[in-house]
């Protein structure tokens, strides 16, 4: 379920330090419903979740163009992502950040990892088009239990990411974020053991994670 932006704005996430200079895109409710200290087992969820590879050919069709048109434009490239067109933001993370632990296992993401603390994972991404951020976190919910949520923040290129953002945005609220949510909540309940099995796009590995606890 989409979210307004005070849903993740109005939370005290150590992101907010990180990403004053770029723009909320969506904020999403993730289907996976939990207890206080299920975060870890969503941040495995998400590390090895691919929508590239799900269940859905139109999804699987559109990251396929996406990437294919990348490759021919350019927009992918070394000169074009992180520490090249732009800085990383782990140069902005302030030192009890820095000390986070990293996330295993996580390459089938388009993502880096900046931090991962109790109840939040922060990535980003660059490319010719954009400098995007993706933020999990783990909030109560309203029957008293927890789940995920997850925004998207972006910094856009002048108007070749101004156009590329306005040209994606309903292929992204239409099809790509529905289905996405649909497999992670697959996945989900079949990490909880129920009579469900996971989505193509997802593979279970085992984790090993450790998440630091913030000192704020």
């Amino acid at each position: 379920m989409r979210l307004p932006s005070t849903a993740h704005t109005s939370k005290p996430w150590r992101i907010h330090e990180l990403t004053s200079d770029f723009q909320l895109e969506d904020v999403w409710a993730l289907p996976t419903a939990g207890g206080p200290d299920d975060f870890t087992r969503l941040v495995a969820l998400m590390a090895a979740f691919d929508p590239a590879k799900g269940s859905s050919s139109v999804v699987r069709a559109l990251f396929a163009i996406r990437w294919k048109a990348g490759e021919l434009l350019g927009w992918d490239g070394p000169d074009s992502g992180l520490g090249s067109r732009v800085p990383t933001l782990r140069d902005r993370l302030p030192a009890d950040l820095l000390e986070t632990t990293s996330v295993p296992n996580s390459d089938a993401l388009p993502f880096t990892s900046l931090y991962l603390i109790e109840n939040e994972w922060a990535l980003e991404i660059a490319n010719r088009t954009v400098h995007g951020v993706l933020h999990l976190g783990w909030v109560p919910d309203e029957t008293g239990g927890y789940r995920g949520q997850m925004a998207v923040l972006v910094k856009r290129n002048g108007l070749l990411g101004a156009g590329y953002m306005a040209a994606i945005g309903p292929f992204r609220h239409l099809l790509v974020y529905p289905v996405m949510m649909r497999e992670i909540e697959r996945a989900w309940r079949a990490r909880a053991g129920e009579p469900t099995s996971a989505p193509c796009g997802t593979r279970t590995r085992p984790t090993g994670l450790k998440v630091r606890r913030s000192t704020r």
